[in-house]
């Protein structure tokens, strides 16, 4: 995933399509006519969020179509999706997003291509192109065409999607075994992927529903909702009434995905 919060230019270089703040001025890239055509049934990871953790490298499948005319030669071009911020794509949108690679096509027709691209999403190490915590949230996408003499085609109005830092969740409950009708204290942490630091770091000030799943029942039950300490910290207290699991569950945010801990088995005498 290449990615610059300021973009000066887009180009083809070494054969992909990749960002780039020198190979080709923006002032030809907005004066260079790009590749006629248009861009439709775009879908980057099936519609569903993209969730990247601390260190692993997430890669994520874009399929769409390129309508083009038949005197286009389709080498003639690379293409390939976007995903952007701010209200307009192009050279100028406040935030860019590209695979490292241009997507694969396949004719359907003279006029029609199949296309298949990877992109890539990693947590920052020592290189600049890679994910911050600011980045996670919602982004829109769009398709970027590049032709060999330079010249842009961008299409935007395909949608969202949410990139997100992945959260996980935890609980404990004790003592165990209690007595029915003693307290029960119920702790855990919520964390979520700091991009920056390669770790996991708890997530603050985020309501959280303590659940119930009575012995031999498959449903959970909301006990009752919490708020995270500064920390991500979490810790209740209940009543013991009945053998059970008891866990914690976060809806999640725009920038950190749903998450729910297993449950914790407390025997009740």
């Amino acid at each position: 995933m290449r990615n610059r919060a300021t973009l000066a230019a887009v180009s083809t270089v070494t054969g992909a399509l990749a960002l780039t703040a020198l190979a080709v001025p923006a002032a030809q890239a907005a004066t260079t006519a790009g590749p006629a055509v248009t861009f439709s049934a775009l879908k980057v990871n099936s519609g569903k969020n993209i969730v990247v953790g601390t260190t692993t490298q997430v890669t994520v499948t874009a399929t769409y179509t390129v309508t083009k005319p038949a005197t286009l030669a389709a080498s003639s071009f690379q293409s390939g999706p976007v995903l952007y911020r701010g209200d307009t794509l192009g050279t100028s949108s406040d935030d860019l997003m590209l695979g490292d690679n241009p997507g694969t096509c396949t004719a359907s027709s003279s006029t029609v291509l199949k296309c298949t691209a990877k992109i890539q999403f990693r947590p920052e190490t020592s290189d600049d192109d890679e994910l911050v915590n600011s980045q996670a949230g919602t982004w829109k996408l769009g398709a970027l065409a590049a032709a060999e003499d330079g010249g842009l085609t961008w299409q935007s109005g395909f949608g969202t999607t949410k990139l997100q830092r992945k959260s996980t969740l935890t609980v404990n409950a004790s003592p165990e075994p209690v007595k029915k009708g003693k307290t029960i204290t119920v702790t855990g942490k919520l964390s979520r992927a700091n991009w920056e630091t390669n770790k996991y770091a708890g997530y603050a000030s985020q309501y959280v529903k303590l659940q119930f799943r009575k012995a031999g029942t498959t449903t959970y039950t909301t006990v009752k909702t919490i708020k995270t300490s500064s920390t991500g910290t979490l810790s209740t207290t209940v009543t013991a009434s009945a053998d059970g699991y008891y866990r914690y569950s976060f809806a999640g945010t725009t920038t950190t995905p749903a998450v729910s801990a297993t449950g914790d088995y407390i025997d009740v005498q």
